[in-house]
C-alpha cells in the first residue's frame, strides 16, 4: 500500500514548470458531433474502410480521450476497417450528463450511437475502462457485436488485495481532482510521460489540452465504478471472436490478470513490451498490436457485408 500511496502522492509535487511547444496535433480523421435521440450530442471519429469490413468501434480508458488512446491506431486500422471512436460521458468531449456515471450507461451510449450511424454490428475494441465498457456492450447488446478487441484489460478489477490497494491509492488522484487541482496533475503526467518517450515530446500541448476537457466529477465517479466492475459472471459465455492485448509490463493492470481474461474468453494474445500508458508512449508498437489483433478476430468474424446501413466505405483498393 504505501508503494502505491506514494506513487501517487508523487504526482501531486510540484515540478518545474516548462514552456509547451507549439506543434500541430497528429493526423486525426474527421469528427462531428452526433445527436443521440434520449442521450445528447457525442463527439465522433469515423475514418472511411473498405466494403466489406467490419466496421471497428474503439472504446478509450480512464481520464483520457478517444484521441489520445487511438491515434496510432487510426493510421494503423486506416483502409482495413472503417472507424469509430467515440469519447465516453465525461471524458474529452463527451456527454456531460446529469445523473452519476455509469460503465452500463457508456456502453448503451455506444449502442445507441451506432443506431444512429445504421451500423448493424462492429468489431468493439476497448483499452482499459473501454475494456469494461466493451464487455458490457456485448453483455447488453449483444446483437452488436461481431467480434472484440480487449487490451490492458481484466474481467475484474479489485479481488486480490493489491488490486483493492492500489484503487485505495488512486482515491488521491480523485480527491485532487475534485479540488480542481487537475491542471496541475496533467502537467506532472506530462513532465513524466515525456521524459519515459521522447518520440511524443511534440505532443505535449496537445495531450495537455485534451486531458484537461475531462470532466472530474465524472472522471472521479468513473474510477470508483471501474473499481467495482466484475464480469466474472458472463465472460465465459461470450461467444463472438476475441483477441486481448496484453502490457507486459503494466504496473496498473498486471499481466497475469490480463492474461486470466484471455483464458476465460479462450482467446488468442498479442504482447506489448510496455507499461498501461502504452498508447501514449509506445504509439508504434501500440497501434501494430491493436491492428494485429483486429485482424486476428476480422479473420473469425461472420461476414461484414451486410453490417452496416448507412456508415461511409471507401471505394479505393488497398
Amino acid at each position: 500500500m504505501r508503494q502505491g500511496l506514494q506513487s501517487a502522492l508523487r504526482v501531486l509535487r510540484r515540478s518545474p514548470h516548462r514552456p509547451e511547444p507549439s506543434v500541430p496535433p497528429p493526423d486525426l480523421p474527421p469528427a462531428r458531433v452526433r445527436w443521440v435521440p434520449g442521450r445528447g450530442e457525442m463527439f465522433v471519429r469515423e475514418q472511411e474502410g473498405p466494403a466489406g469490413a467490419l466496421p471497428v468501434l474503439l472504446l478509450h480508458g480512464w481520464t483520457v480521450s478517444a484521441d489520445i488512446n487511438w491515434f496510432s491506431v487510426y493510421g494503423a486500422l486506416a483502409g482495413r476497417h472503417p472507424v469509430i471512436a467515440i469519447d465516453h460521458r465525461g471524458h474529452g468531449r463527451g456527454i456531460r450528463a446529469e445523473e452519476p456515471f455509469s460503465l452500463e450507461a457508456c456502453a448503451d451510449d455506444a449502442a445507441a450511437l451506432l443506431e444512429v450511424l445504421g451500423v448493424r454490428q462492429v468489431i468493439v475494441a476497448g483499452y482499459s475502462m473501454g475494456g469494461a465498457v466493451a464487455l458490457l456492450l456485448w453483455q447488453r447488446h449483444r446483437e452488436l457485436v461481431g467480434g472484440a478487441v480487449l487490451g490492458g484489460t481484466a474481467s475484474e478489477w479489485r479481488a486480490t488485495p493489491r488490486q483493492r490497494l492500489t484503487w485505495r491509492s488512486l482515491e488521491v488522484f480523485e480527491f485532487a481532482l475534485q479540488l480542481g487541482t487537475g491542471d496541475g496533475l496533467v502537467q506532472r503526467y506530462l513532465h513524466y510521460a515525456v521524459g519515459r518517450s521522447p518520440e511524443v515530446a511534440d505532443l505535449r500541448a496537445w495531450v495537455g489540452g485534451e486531458l484537461k476537457r475531462g470532466y472530474p466529477r465524472d472522471i472521479a465517479e468513473a474510477g470508483r465504478d471501474l473499481a467495482r466492475f466484475d464480469a466474472r459472471s458472463f465472460v465465459g459465455a461470450i461467444d463472438v471472436p476475441c483477441c486481448v492485448v496484453v502490457t507486459e509490463r503494466d504496473r496498473l493492470v498486471r499481466p497475469r490478470e490480463q492474461w486470466a481474461l484471455a483464458e476465460a474468453l479462450g482467446a488468442p494474445v498479442v504482447t506489448v513490451d510496455a507499461d498501461h500508458d502504452a498508447p501514449l508512449v509506445r504509439p508504434e508498437r501500440f497501434g501494430s498490436a491493436v491492428r494485429q489483433a483486429v485482424e486476428t478476430v476480422a479473420r473469425a468474424a461472420p461476414s461484414a457485408a451486410q453490417s452496416v446501413e448507412s456508415f461511409p466505405t471507401s471505394k479505393r483498393s488497398w
